[in-house]
């Protein structure tokens, strides 16, 4: 086995969550709303969509990119709306954004909602697939090779959300009230914009 698969993996993990999507931007609303955990929960959920897509393309997606492209534009129609309904919960107006308290029933619903963001955008497992074919990753490997890379793709995904939601937390406690209530309110834009965009992609996938 290649010694440095795991380190490729963590890196590939990290490279696929740090793009600014809509999971970022709803690590970021949670960290500002309910602090550190939170943010971190959010991209719990993220990490275990990467790895799991991570697994399915190591072992080959021919056989799933069919089922993929048959209920494409319906994940696309619940993740849209899903993003709409989470951005426009974040515009409702707020006394302040400081962290509020959550419970672990909080922190469980914010990894599942997503968890079930990531998993429901098939283009993820494609990107997955081209960077693993592009650069050789688990080509010919099996057994501990691939859980070793699936390993560290779920690790450098985690580790960048651990990063992101340290650095909006701090972020939080240094900078005015005002500020950290915009950039809330700029992140729940950015859910909308993905909610809509996602709604739009749909329907020409359905009328195409």
């Amino acid at each position: 086995m290649d010694p440095l698969l795991f380190a490729k993996g963590l890196v590939l993990g990290m490279a696929i969550a740090a793009p600014l999507g809509p999971i970022g931007a709803l690590c970021i609303n949670r960290t500002l709303e309910r602090g550190f955990w939170a943010g971190v929960a959010g991209g719990l959920g993220t990490a275990l969509a990467d790895g799991v897509y991570a697994a399915l393309a190591a072992a080959g997606f021919t056989a799933l990119s069919g089922v993929l492209a048959a209920i494409e534009w319906p994940l696309q129609v619940v993740g849209g709306l899903f993003l709409l309904y989470l951005g426009l919960q974040g515009l409702k107006p707020r006394a302040d954004v400081s962290a509020a308290s959550v419970g672990s029933k909080g922190l469980v619903a914010t990894t599942a909602a997503t968890f079930l963001l990531t998993i429901a955008n098939p283009a993820t497992i494609l990107s997955f697939a081209a960077i693993f074919a592009g650069l050789g990753l688990a080509a010919g490997e099996g057994g501990w090779a691939a859980v070793m890379l699936v390993v560290g793709v779920f690790l450098g995904s985690l580790a960048w959300w651990f990063f992101l939601s340290g650095a909006v937390s701090l972020m939080r406690k240094r900078l005015p009230q005002r500020f950290t209530l915009m950039v809330a309110q700029v992140s729940a834009v950015i859910l909308i914009v993905f909610g809509v965009l996602a709604l739009g992609l749909a329907l020409r996938s359905m009328l195409a």
